[in-house]
């Protein structure tokens, strides 16, 4: 994909003006993910309410890995908003001549109270504005009270749960079959647009690329480090380290957390952590805790700030972005590109900014899925590592070394 987008950005710069001849290629694929957008969320949320049981492991271990999702996510989140607002990701003069290209304008729906806007975000009056990408905030309310309906239902809603997720299943079948689509839809529509507006906007892309990557290093070297002191000191530090290599290289190589999940418990298994946490933790973490995907939540919701040049100086602004990406982040599937689509819909959505700029989105979810994915599978192993010592105590690395060398003692 990143390669067909970068071929996209060439023939717009050679061709200019003429390349809109392939725009009705790249609208095909918008359509097709406006199209799907709203049988995607309802089926998927739902599917996966309704079919939740009771974790096995303890309450107590339960509830430190929700505190520890929670906590590191929100770091995960300030940090991105602090490295996305150093420099703008769009040059201001860039600006105007990129919004000319959208055809619906920014909602704005000052006119009424912090109540009102909210009820209109959460609902609506009839069941048919459901079926619209209008109210995606409002299909997601209803789908997550149907699966607990479902749930609640017991034996006779076990039939309904399978229904669903088999309307699921297939859901994601049929984003794979689109996908296959993706790169030459992205090659076409970047082409024209590029061709359009020139270079400004592949620049904001490549800006946004370089420093998304530049912090994912740091926030890996330096927050994840910080993680594994405060779980084990020293000793933890050498583990984490010395252990993480394979599941940092399968994240990169797959751009997927899902098909990371082995890798990355045998690693945290390497570095000491019980099976039982490692196994809950990096399982629940690939669904509700991806630090890559927070981070390029900001900055992709900060992206839209710069180029609607959306005024972001006061504090419930800020606390909008930070709340948007949160929410978003956990709506985040754990499966390659095309899984961000709810969550990008969800931002255009929650923001107020037009549907149309939803491949934007997407492009940028493209160019930082790599680091992303990387920081969403390393940070459930360094967040094993915080549950452990909140569950085993502050001598779970030291306890369970003793373990093994009984163990090897034993065997020999």
């Amino acid at each position: 994909m990143i390669i067909f987008v970068i071929i996209g950005a060439i023939i717009g710069l050679i061709y200019k003006d003429k390349a809109l001849i392939v725009k009705p290629f790249g609208d095909i694929f918008v359509n097709l993910l406006l199209v799907i957008i709203v049988p995607l969320i309802f089926f998927t949320i739902t599917a996966s309410i309704s079919k939740m049981n009771q974790p096995k492991r303890l309450n107590k271990m339960i509830i430190n890995i929700v505190i520890t999702f929670l906590i590191t996510s929100l770091v995960a989140v300030l940090f991105g908003f602090g490295t996305a607002t150093l420099t703008s990701l769009i040059n201001k003069e860039d600006t105007q001549n990129i919004i000319s290209q959208f055809d619906t304008t920014i909602k704005n729906d000052n006119e009424l109270n912090i109540l009102e806007r909210t009820v209109k975000v959460l609902s609506t009056d009839q069941f048919v504005n459901l079926l619209t990408t209008d109210n995606i905030v409002a299909l997601i309310v209803i789908s997550i009270l149907l699966g607990i309906a479902i749930n609640k239902s017991g034996e006779k809603g076990k039939e309904v749960a399978k229904v669903m997720d088999s309307f699921s299943e297939v859901m994601y079948k049929l984003i794979e079959i689109i996908m296959y689509y993706a790169p030459i839809g992205l090659c076409c529509y970047f082409a024209s647009l590029i061709g359009t507006i020139g270079t400004s906007i592949a620049i904001g892309f490549l800006k946004t690329f370089i420093i998304y990557t530049l912090s994912s290093i740091i926030f890996m070297v330096v927050i994840y480090s910080i993680y594994a002191y405060i779980s084990a000191g020293k000793k933890g530090i050498k583990k984490f380290w010395k252990s993480i290599l394979p599941p940092a290289l399968t994240a990169i190589g797959t751009c997927s957390s899902a098909a990371s999940v082995p890798v990355n418990i045998e690693c945290a298994k390497n570095i000491g952590i019980p099976a039982d946490i490692a196994e809950t933790t990096i399982s629940l973490g690939t669904s509700f805790h991806k630090d890559g995907s927070s981070i390029g939540s900001v900055f992709k919701i900060m992206f839209l700030v710069y180029l609607f040049q959306t005024p972001f100086n006061n504090f419930s602004m800020i606390i909008q972005i930070l709340v948007t990406a949160l929410i978003a982040t956990l709506l985040v599937t754990a499966v390659p590109i095309g899984g961000g689509t709810i969550s990008e819909m969800l931002i255009l959505s929650l923001m107020g900014y037009p549907i149309k700029a939803l491949p934007i989105l997407t492009i940028i979810a493209t160019i930082i899925d790599a680091p992303a994915t990387l920081l969403n599978v390393v940070g459930d192993s360094s967040c094993a590592m915080l549950v452990t010592k909140m569950v085993d105590g502050n001598k779970w690395i030291d306890k369970n070394e003793e373990k093994y060398e009984d163990s090897i003692k034993v065997i020999l």
